[in-house]
């Protein structure tokens, strides 16, 4: 399976002209996205909580997040971020994602705008 990856800009709530923009890494294994911390910082964006999320090999890490405003696709949405390591690749999590009924197409590696935005998860038959 190759990699999906989105223009995303990420807005300070706080003060909505700070932003900055650039290539996320679309993770439907993420719920929460992240971003390197110096970028939050450079918008503004500083902690006020702390998660502790577990990585894909099983470690358990307690990371600062906040909250920022998310836009791609020409949809926007209030999510987390989690304050990343600076060299971090940014990672758009699948609760932005199905925030605004957008969903990875695994056949084709691309970003699909769903009819509406789901209020519960497919039953499977």
């Amino acid at each position: 399976m190759g990699a999906t990856h989105v223009t995303v800009t990420v807005r300070n709530p706080l003060e909505p002209d700070k932003t900055w923009e650039d290539l996320f890494l679309v993770d439907t294994g993420a719920t929460d996205c992240l971003v390197p911390r110096s970028r939050l910082r450079e918008i503004g964006i500083e902690p006020d909580a702390e998660r502790t999320y577990e990585l894909a090999d099983g470690t358990e890490l307690k990371m600062d997040i906040a909250g920022a405003k998310f836009e791609f696709m020409g949809e926007s949405v209030y999510s987390t971020v989690i304050f990343g390591d600076d060299k971090a690749e940014p990672l758009l999590g699948v609760v932005a994602l199905e925030s605004v009924g957008i969903e990875v197409d695994p056949r084709n590696q691309r970003l699909k705008r769903l009819p509406a935005v789901r209020l519960k998860k497919l039953q499977k038959k």
